[in-house]
């Protein structure tokens, strides 16, 4: 019987920085593995065990489990020794590792005893009609229509990217295949005209010679033609570095990459991205693609969706249209936030209340503008979403995921192994045939599918674990600004990059009086070096975090407002080239209690003050 829970408790959904929640692990991991040894015994009893006592007994046999226990006994001081301690409350602000949910980590670990290969059915129905469901999940929870939106799960969000590359590819090429193959779709349109044609367009036309599709698909990019006339995919700067190994495996070409600048905020500069495209077009050189990224990699930021779409509306009227995939392996399930029980996206007016009935903020709710509402809702008209589960869904790794907004799209980019599936059957049949993968774990699936069902994708649900991350981003966000440590008679500040578009918070340190970039730069690597496993160790390190490097080679002079607004010059920017941050993914689900972050923010700020008197007593001693 299913039972319908209001008052999702989370801290009821993870085993516990200190490990709180083992019994509950234990009962039910146990619960599984009996169940399915149970199963393993029922089926066809009268067969006799192939392991008998007599084997059990014997010296080889002991010895053997004997070796076991060994190497399980390596390899548990291998796991606790080099591992990083992304499971606390407060000591961790790095990588986007947290916590994962316990519902999920027992599943995976049970459905490993069935072995599902989900590329094909027949080695894995169970699993498999979950993935499916889950595509179906998450196709929902991007907006798409139910009967029409698709998804599916893959190893990660760079395997995501690179299918959709392959369905913007494969779709924009149609039009010159289907005038090769069937002309009389396309009577009297020009190459640029084609080029040019709607996804929407285009598979009409493919409704109408299904018959043909395969001769069409065979004169398409799949043959290797047409490659060079598709025209430039554009990225912004913050991109993540997937996309230039997407075009170079698709073939497109590094050369055909664009990258367009991004604002103060680190947001894709729409402006610049409309000067770009019709400066491209008054060349006759058409737009593959627009890339916009929900949660940057580097500072989780939300570029502005529906100004994307919209350009590409305003475009489509002067004959420019381009393919939109949307990259929010960071912050796709975030968008459970604004989503209803009835799957229903929440006015904009009414989340406050929505928030307060559902506990999803503790606090007054600071995060939310309409830029970051508007961005979220308008992701339901972009073709393609890259999503990872493993990220912001708290699933353990690896499991990335692909929402397409017309199912009819995958027939640009299907095949069919006759020895897996067969063409013609019924999904999930058919997954394989629809995907870059191959073999692939049917308990990833079930992992996702179970995190599901125990958080739904929506406001009460998986929207309450989003304000938990977020709200304790926040926290930490107030924590740095505007604080001081004073150092060997010097006054160090902390210094946000920007106000938080999500839940990752970069920052820098700054000696005041100081304007030289290097020396900022030096000392923020610094301070890297000693909160990290690395330099820093792990048993008494304290506060770990990451960093990463914004330089010109990648990000243009999008860093320089931030670089001057700390004091140093346009002269010291062009000498430097690069400024370096502190980077922390704030998915912590505990510390959106206040109380539980102030007890942290104690300990935090007496280990930045550790780390800071240990570089400054290595500088004077340098």
């Amino acid at each position: 019987m299913k039972i319908e829970i209001t008052d999702i408790n989370l801290k009821a959904l993870f085993l516990g920085d200190k490990g709180e929640n083992v019994d509950i692990f234990k009962e039910l991991l146990l619960k599984m593995i009996d169940e399915h040894v149970g199963w393993r015994q029922n089926y066809q009893p009268q067969d006799t065990p192939v392991i008998s006592p007599f084997d059990k007994s014997s010296e080889s046999f002991n010895n053997t489990v004997d070796h076991v226990r060994s190497v399980f006994n390596e390899l548990s001081s291998k796991l606790r020794s080099k591992s990083l301690p992304w499971h606390t409350a407060g000591r961790f602000w790095g990588h986007m590792n947290s916590e994962t949910l316990m519902p999920a980590i027992i599943a995976y670990t049970a459905a490993t005893l069935w072995n599902g290969n989900n590329v094909a059915y027949e080695s894995s129905p169970g699993t498999s009609e979950m993935e499916e469901e889950v595509g179906h999940e998450l196709a929902t929870l991007m907006g798409y229509q139910e009967d029409k939106g698709w998804g599916h799960i893959c190893a990660d969000g760079s395997i995501a990217n690179l299918e959709g590359l392959w369905y913007a590819r494969n779709l924009k090429s149609l039009p010159l295949a289907i005038k090769e193959v069937a002309p009389e779709h396309v009577e009297g349109k020009s190459e640029w005209q084609l080029l040019n044609m709607s996804t929407k367009e285009i598979l009409e036309i493919m409704d109408k010679i299904p018959d043909k599709l395969d001769e069409v698909k065979a004169h398409s990019a799949r043959s290797g033609r047409h490659l060079q006339k598709l025209g430039k995919w554009i990225i912004p700067q913050t991109k993540h570095y997937s996309w230039l190994k997407a075009a170079d495996i698709i073939g497109i070409g590094l050369d055909n990459v664009v990258s367009i600048d991004v604002d103060h905020n680190y947001r894709m500069d729409i402006d610049k991205l409309e000067a770009k495209i019709r400066e491209l077009a008054a060349q006759e050189i058409p737009v593959l693609g627009v890339v916009g990224v929900i949660g940057t990699t580097e500072e989780g930021q939300i570029d502005r969706v529906d100004k994307i779409v919209n350009l590409r509306d305003k475009l489509a009227k002067e004959g420019i249209y381009f393919y939109i995939h949307i990259d929010a392996a960071y912050g796709g399930y975030a968008r459970a936030i604004f989503i209803d029980e009835n799957n229903e996206f929440i006015d904009y007016d009414k989340l406050d209340k929505v928030y307060k009935k559902y506990g999803v903020f503790q606090e007054k709710n600071e995060w939310l503008t309409e830029d970051i509402y508007n961005s979220f809702k308008a992701m339901s008209q972009v073709e393609t979403i890259t999503v990872d589960p493993h990220k912001m869904g708290y699933i353990p790794y690896s499991a990335g995921a692909i929402t397409v907004k017309d199912s009819r799209m995958r027939d640009a980019i299907s095949y069919f192994a006759t020895y897996v599936f067969e063409k013609g059957a019924d999904i999930p049949a058919l997954l394989g045939a629809y995907i870059l993968e191959g073999s692939k774990a049917g308990a990833t699936a079930a992992a996702v599918w179970t995190a599901h069902k125990v958080l739904p994708l929506n406001v009460m649900g998986y929207g309450k674990l989003m304000g938990a991350s977020i709200e304790g981003a926040f926290h930490f966000y107030h924590f740095l600004k505007d604080r001081e440590f004073h150092v060997n008679g010097k006054t160090i500040k902390v210094y946000p990059l920007t106000k938080p578009d999500f839940n990752m918070i970069d920052y820098v340190f700054n000696e005041v009086g100081n304007t030289d970039l290097g020396v900022m730069n030096k000392l923020n690597h610094d301070f890297f070096g000693h909160a990290s496993y690395a330099k820093g160790g792990l048993y008494y390190n304290e506060f770990l975090t990451s960093h990463t490097d914004f330089a010109v080679p990648d990000y243009g002079n999008s860093p320089l407002p931030f670089v001057k607004s700390l004091g140093f010059s346009e002269e010291e920017w062009a000498r430097e080239q690069k400024v370096t941050v502190l980077r922390a993914s704030a998915m912590s689900p505990y510390v959106n209690d206040k109380e539980v972050f102030d007890e942290y923010a104690v300990k935090i700020e007496a280990a930045i003050q550790t780390k800071l008197e240990t570089i400054y007593n290595d500088y004077q001693q340098a």
